[in-house]
């Protein structure tokens, strides 16, 4: 049986558009404002993908299928300076299974399970958030000093 359209996935794409609008009217509202919008996507990153796609308003999109990294040259926390510096405000969707790998080196994770028996994630939202907030805070600190 071939699926040819999911209206499953469609509607899923469709919620996800209005919470990225939301995410950049937020952001645009604040000097340096980051919209983060995390999305359902466990092991694959298809709505957050198709959601970018479909908007204008979103400057990174990161999935499970594609590893990012945090520090360094090229990586998202100097993609997040440059943007801001660009642009003075930006929107990062994520699906909720990327960074799983970065995250569990940073906080101990545990073999948990939810009800369906699905390992529990880590919560990258709210990871990245005390992330970026910890990385601007540091550079905000030493540029006082």
């Amino acid at each position: 049986m071939i699926i040819d359209k999911s209206f499953g996935f469609d509607s899923a794409v469709e919620e996800a558009q209005r919470a990225i609008d939301s995410a950049h009217v937020e952001a645009c509202s604040a000097e340096n404002g980051i919209g983060l919008v995390k999305l359902m996507g466990r092991y694959s990153g298809f709505i957050a993908m198709y959601a970018t796609l479909a908007s204008r308003d979103v400057d990174c999109c990161l999935i499970p299928e594609s590893p990012f990294y945090m520090d360094g040259e090229g990586g998202l926390l100097q993609y997040i300076e440059r943007s801001l510096k660009e642009n003075k405000h930006m929107v990062i969707v994520v699906a909720e299974g990327a960074g799983q790998d970065i995250i569990a080196q940073s906080i101990p994770s545990s073999e948990q399970q939810d009800a369906s028996g699905n390992k529990l994630l880590l919560d990258i939202g709210l990871w990245l958030t005390h992330k970026i907030k910890d990385h601007f805070k540091k550079q905000k600190d030493g540029d006082d000093h």
